[in-house]
């Protein structure tokens, strides 16, 4: 399992741990990944996902799961959240 948001693509960064004495070592940024679930409004069912804490505030803050996917670049998101685009696509065409 990938260290890296199905949503947002926020993914782990490298860098340094700087010393008083200025000795460099190697780190890594971690994203804060939780297991989220996710109600769809349009597929009337729960959609889970491993997503970042920012990125549940940024779905909540577009107004919903739907709403987000559909905004989303398809470059950012994962294989699973782009079926989930291509499903929630069809179902607005539809109504």
């Amino acid at each position: 399992m990938s260290k890296c948001c199905e949503i947002t693509g926020k993914a782990v960064l490298y860098g340094n741990n700087v010393s008083h004495a200025n000795n460099k070592s190697s780190r890594r940024f971690m994203p804060n990944l939780q297991n989220v679930s996710f109600i769809s409004d349009s597929l009337g069912r729960k959609v889970s996902f491993r997503c970042s804490a920012a990125a549940v505030r940024t779905v909540e803050k577009n107004g919903g799961i739907d709403k987000y996917l559909l905004l989303a670049k398809d470059s950012q998101l994962s294989k699973k959240a782009l079926a989930l685009k291509k499903v929630l696509r069809k179902g607005s065409i539809a109504k």
